[in-house]
């Protein structure tokens, strides 16, 4: 009896510990949590002034910020709890609403007489920011039905490089050049994780540097963008005024930085101060150890995406958590590296800290799918467990079938 009693009193202790763990990746939770609270903080921060100047209250951005934010989470609590195959039965209309889309974006240029129009209905909408999610999901699901035949011209080259030239020509035109290199960018990373031909990725890569290159000359933007940052190289005093504006920031944040708030700026001229540039203003408030700080959460963001990536069931899962995780993480590098002079000026968000609301939105939408990868990851390992442990369950309900009698007798 006395046995019997030890194991009746150790079994509770097992299903508790094994009830503590939590079915998706906890440190990604908190890594995103870390980050929407600092980039409301900031957002907080630089949003005043362009607020006033656009005939709203001080607080007006920040409210919309608040409530892109509470959409956002709305939209990965969903997400992490729809299982990621299911997105297979949504992938036509998903791609297709996509493209029309970019394709509207088009026409409202044309139709306004706009050289340089990314949005919609006012800029609620900003369909090539969907676009670079979509393009990861919809090749993700596509390479993993054509692993077979990836390789092969006519069923993998061929069909692959017309949904991404058709994609890439659509955010090309709008301009929007970083959008454009960005899912270039993913789709090659997708072929290559998929097990596509490296000679082939490399060769890809330079037909597009070689007609690529030329062909940014011809938009206007894009010669201005390029030409300004190569001179920015040799006298940053001739870089372009947002350039200037951006660099004087980092300078006067220093290291520790001038106090959350504190930044001037902001209020003399600096562009885009809540959007595109709000990493000169975390740079000019918090200094270059916040800029640090905020650096380290991404790579962390990354990291975690990469080991839910590794740890996924399927290949599916795999490309869906690495595209992801690579697209947020690219978005951030390009943001940052612009402000600080590294790369000619993008006009990209950095995500979950700019304001915006497709940007945010898109993002929290695709971090829920990560989770969900990670949840249904620790599905599969918590029923591997259960099915190898069935039989050691069943004899352990009956204390007097666990212990053969041979034991028994000898522990008497």
């Amino acid at each position: 009896m006395g046995e019997g009693t030890y194991v009746n009193q150790s079994k509770p202790k097992m299903g508790n510990s094994r009830s503590l763990r939590l079915p998706f990746d906890v440190p990604m939770l908190l890594i995103v949590i870390v980050l929407l609270v600092f980039g409301l903080l900031m957002v907080y921060s630089a949003s005043w002034d362009f607020s006033i100047a656009m005939g709203e209250v001080p607080t007006y951005l920040f409210g919309r910020q608040v409530l892109w934010v509470f959409l956002g989470l709305i939209a990965a609590v969903v997400t992490s709890l729809i299982n990621y195959h299911n997105y297979q039965k949504i992938l036509v209309p998903l791609g297709v609403g996509t493209l029309v889309l970019l394709v509207a974006v088009l026409v409202v240029n044309d139709a306004a007489g706009n050289d340089v129009t990314r949005n919609l209905l006012g800029g609620s909408i900003q369909p090539s920011e969907m676009a670079k999610a979509v393009i990861v999901i919809y090749l993700s699901f596509w390479l993993d039905r054509r692993k077979d035949t990836l390789n092969d011209m006519q069923l993998g080259y061929i069909p692959l490089i017309m949904i991404l030239g058709i994609t890439f020509a659509l955010i090309f035109l709008q301009p929007d050049l970083s959008a454009a290199i960005t899912v270039f960018l993913l789709g090659v990373s997708l072929f290559f994780l998929a097990g596509g031909d490296w000679k082939v990725i490399l060769l890809v890569f330079v037909a597009v540097l070689l007609v690529g290159l030329p062909m940014m000359y011809l938009y206007p933007t894009g010669r201005a963008r390029i030409t300004s940052y190569l001179t920015g190289l040799n006298n940053p005093l001739q870089s372009s005024y947002h350039i200037q504006r951006t660099l004087e920031a980092v300078v006067k944040g220093g290291w520790f930085g001038v106090g959350i708030g504190q930044a001037d700026t902001k209020f003399t001229g600096l562009p885009l101060a809540p959007t595109d540039s709000i990493f000169a203003v975390i740079a000019e408030e918090t200094g270059i150890l916040g800029g640090l700080f905020l650096a380290l959460m991404f790579v962390l963001l990354i990291w975690r995406g990469l080991v839910i990536a590794k740890n996924a069931p399927d290949q599916l899962g795999s490309m869906l958590a690495f595209g992801l995780t690579i697209w947020i993480g690219i978005e951030a590098l390009m943001n940052m590296a612009v402000i600080v002079g590294l790369m000619p000026f993008t006009g990209n968000a950095l995500p979950l800290i700019s304001a915006g609301g497709s940007s945010m939105l898109v993002t929290l939408t695709s971090l829920g799918i990560v989770m969900n990868v990670s949840k249904v990851s620790a599905e599969k390992k918590t029923e591997e467990r259960s099915s190898h442990s069935a039989v050691v369950d069943l004899r352990r309900r009956d204390g007097r079938g666990s212990v053969s009698r041979r034991n028994r007798s000898r522990r008497a």
